[in-house]
């Protein structure tokens, strides 16, 4: 998570984590077929495809028999293992069945302990080839499903949060390590407005539910309400086939230069956004606000999240002083210090429609504050998960999920949070979550820079496609949907200083379901 000063020392070091999935190794079989058998084979056959697409064709389709033929080699090594492990346990019951005849409760427990092993042997087995066969499936399918909308580009240091204005004009807020919160539009990815009130970094951006007010915490120790106007440009006119296609070209040529560039320098992820500005999209000459209307200043440490109560009247504000703060909007006054959490908080959320208030953190909890009752302000514990809990979100039901660095994600029933109703294991840690309002589809970003999609009974539903050219580059720090307009739309930030719009084609995700 952010700190005040830079982005380098932004955030508790993570531990480096091994995948436990299964992954496709890229290796190159020992025993190399002539270069030419493919090829002569080819001639043979009538195609009408051109000679230089058959000949890539059966290049990948080459490497992809390479890949199959090192695992079936490596699965054969592993029923082999098996058979010898079931021989070996198969001789002790045998001399346990030699001797003594009153011991045949000791060949009985042999006999299913050797069962167990066995089968738990061919499990992992199936489960691995399994793995192998849907990584495939899911890369196919993720493009049809997923598709790149807009990039942001602009800010000069990592993109910790991002957010959808309530209210109209609909527009994109991006909250980022340079001590700034820029304000986008969504259609043409240009940035129409900034915030520069902060004296740190800005860890975290809500907006108003119904009015043009933002919601900024920061590592300054502060949270800031500022006001905000924008005008979207217009969208420009719709070009005819030659001048796609030479944008297109242009595109290209332009993604080529970036290619080159960072194969020649040392960082190859930033190499081509030092200027914080590419392509005139970036902030440039924006109108800028630099004074607050509400500056709140009760904590002791680094603010690492904010969100507005139902109605707008009240916020909550999360730190690393180990409290959440609850004010009044209208005077800046602290109403309530929610204390409890044994370490630094990581997150906070509030329910869309109720005075509910969840906080995450890093002491492997995640707290639920109930305001409904004036006189009364209970709350509850919950200890799901094992590594910090990153964010714990709310859903339009009455769920909540949790997601942590144990690289789990728990949904949770608000009427009976005794043990989570789903659990989803993943390969990397999760950050803060987001689920979408009308689908309730929840969307992980990781710090392996994959977001994946699922849905609340814990089904895999999708993967954001991403590679050299599309996704992000390094740890995706946040993610938020926008349902606007009969069409579906995710927005995805990075510490590689882009935020990401993608479109989801919902009918086609809940098809491959």
């Amino acid at each position: 998570t952010p700190v005040s000063s830079s982005a380098s020392a932004a955030r508790h070091p993570k531990q480096k984590r091994k995948a436990h999935s299964l992954s496709i190794r890229r290796t190159n079989s020992t025993e190399e077929r002539p270069p030419g058998m493919h090829r002569d084979m080819l001639e043979g056959q009538d195609s009408k495809l051109p000679l230089s697409l058959r000949n890539n064709l059966l290049d990948l389709f080459g490497q992809i028999e390479r890949e199959f033929e090192n695992l079936y080699i490596e699965n054969l090594e592993l029923r082999r293992e098996i058979d010898s492990l079931n021989e070996r346990l198969t001789g002790d019951g045998q001399i346990l069945e030699g001797g003594d005849p009153n011991k045949g409760a000791l060949k009985a427990k042999a006999s299913h302990s050797t069962s167990q092993l066995s089968q738990k042997l061919k499990t992992t087995y199936k489960a691995s080839t399994s793995k192998i066969v849907s990584s495939f499936k899911a890369t196919t399918g993720s493009r049809a499903i997923c598709q790149l909308l807009k990039e942001y580009v602009g800010h000069r240091d990592g993109i910790w949060d991002l957010g959808i204005t309530r209210t109209q004009p609909v527009v994109l807020g991006t909250a980022s390590a340079d001590h700034s919160a820029l304000l986008w539009s969504i259609e043409t990815g240009k940035c129409v407005l900034r915030y520069a009130g902060h004296a740190g970094s800005v860890n975290s951006i809500k907006f108003h539910p119904t009015e043009q007010m933002a919601l900024t915490a920061s590592g300054d120790q502060t949270a800031h309400i500022w006001r905000y106007m924008v005008q979207l440009p217009a969208p420009p006119p719709q070009p005819d086939a030659t001048v796609r296609l030479e944008a297109h070209t242009r595109t290209r040529n332009r993604w080529n230069k970036r290619i080159h560039v960072a194969s020649c320098d040392d960082d190859p992820d930033l190499s081509d956004r030092e200027d914080g500005d590419l392509d005139g999209e970036g902030p440039g000459e924006v109108p800028t606000i630099r004074v607050a209307t509400a500056t709140l200043k009760s904590h002791q440490g680094v603010v690492i999240a904010a969100d507005w109560l139902v109605g707008g009247r009240q916020v909550v504000t999360a730190s690393w002083d180990r409290a959440a703060n609850l004010y009044e909007v209208e005077t800046s006054e602290l109403v309530h210090t929610l204390t409890g959490h044994d370490q630094e908080l990581t997150h906070c959320c509030t329910h869309p429609s109720q005075r509910l208030v969840v906080t995450s953190s890093r002491d492997t909890t995640f707290r639920l504050w109930d305001f409904r009752d004036p006189s009364i302000h209970s709350v509850n514990v919950f200890q799901g998960h094992t590594d910090t809990v990153t964010s714990a979100v709310f859903t339009v039901g009455d769920n909540v999920v949790s997601g942590s660095d144990d690289r789990t994600v728990k949904v949770w029933d608000l009427k009976n949070m005794r043990s989570p109703i789903a659990t989803i294991r993943t390969d990397s840690a999760v950050n803060r979550l987001s689920v979408s309002t009308n689908q309730r589809i929840i969307a992980l970003p990781h710090d392996n820079r994959q977001v994946r999609l699922f849905d609340m009974n814990g089904v895999r539903l999708a993967r954001l496609p991403r590679s050299n050219r599309m996704g992000h580059r390094r740890m995706v720090c946040c993610s938020a949907w926008n349902e606007e307009n009969q069409s579906c739309n995710l927005f995805t930030c990075g510490f590689d200083r882009q935020a990401i719009g993608w479109n989801i084609n919902i009918p086609a995700l809940l098809q491959e379901k």
